[in-house]
């Protein structure tokens, strides 16, 4: 028994000592990105997680990353990014988002640090004297910091809405959060990796649609007299542009009588922090160093001069 755990063992950690590639890799994603929020949606209130995704919505993220490979058995990763999110509640069938009307679009930049785990992997896919494709499969979270700029679209023109307070509040444009997800990738050639990746971005944040309802953001309706522009005024409280169109109809005419209103609900769920996804393809150029049992065994390809053999003439 004691025997077999050892072995064990050391099955494990020897290819880390000896088969350790030390590799590094650089390069980029693009792909797509969905918001999980309170604005938009589909035909019912907010639901957890992804099932209140909007898929109309979705829109695109683009960046760059370096990869550090530690081991056959983890990496670790920077990614620089920008993704962009949108919702609309004109998209939802949910008559109480309809008739908030609600409307929002968000670049967000962050910084990612991630670490991954490779969970499965099949080398020697394809194989022959030209051609050597490898597959791995991975888990991956980290730690992520990110700017982000919530814009409302009035008169044809797009406007930053926290300063416009269309809440009556402040809110901070920094946030932290927290990716996590899974991927894979084939290695060809051991330089070129094309893979897919999906990431979820939890955040601690409900501003990300200027839509918030937590301790310091209540989510109502402001009197408009307190509001600094036109524009702030209308992207505070649009469900007034489309009052005309549920004229008859008995239950958004009840609606808007008394819940679209100074003091009433903007957001309804609350303690719900805004998320999102990005689901990507990848591409990787490897620089591939050598093990430590490479430069024990031939130091003289690493800089380090060997002793030569003086050799003195005799005569």
């Amino acid at each position: 028994m004691y025997r077999s755990k050892l072995l064990w063992v050391f099955l494990w950690v020897l290819p880390f000592s000896i088969s350790a590639q030390y590799d590094w890799s650089v390069g980029g994603y693009l792909g797509a990105s969905s918001y999980l929020g309170s604005v938009g949606g589909g035909s019912t209130p907010a639901k957890a997680f992804i099932y209140d995704v909007n898929f109309p919505s979705t829109r695109f993220g683009l960046g760059g990353f370096v990869n550090y490979k530690l081991n056959p058995r983890f990496s670790f990763e920077a990614i620089l990014a920008m993704d962009r999110i949108s919702a609309s509640d004109n998209q939802s069938s949910y008559l109480p988002r309809e008739l908030r009307n609600l409307s929002f679009r968000d670049d967000i930049y962050n910084l990612d640090l991630l670490a991954q785990i490779y969970v499965f992997e099949i080398p020697g896919l394809v194989q022959n004297f030209k051609l050597n494709i490898d597959l791995r499969c991975y888990v991956t979270g980290g730690v992520n910091f990110f700017h982000f700029n919530p814009e409302g679209q009035y008169d044809g023109q797009w406007y930053s809405l926290e300063p416009l307070h269309t809440e009556g509040v402040s809110y901070s444009l920094w946030g932290v959060g927290i990716p996590m997800g899974f991927g894979s990738y084939v290695s060809v050639n051991r330089k070129h990796r094309i893979g897919l990746e999906l990431l979820w971005t939890k955040t601690f944040t409900d501003d990300l649609d200027d839509n918030g309802n937590d301790s310091h953001n209540p989510g109502r309706y402001v009197d408009p007299s307190t509001l600094s522009s036109p524009a702030a005024v209308a992207l505070a409280n649009p469900s007034n542009e489309i009052v005309s169109k549920f004229e008859g109809n008995a239950a958004a005419e009840k609606l808007l009588s008394y819940n679209y209103q100074p003091g009433g609900l903007r957001s309804a769920v609350k303690g719900k922090d805004d998320s999102w996804f990005t689901y990507s393809v990848t591409y990787a150029y490897a620089i591939r160093g050598k093990s430590s049992f490479y430069r024990s065994k031939y130091p003289g390809l690493f800089g380090k001069s060997m002793k030569k053999r003086k050799i003195r003439a005799k005569f």
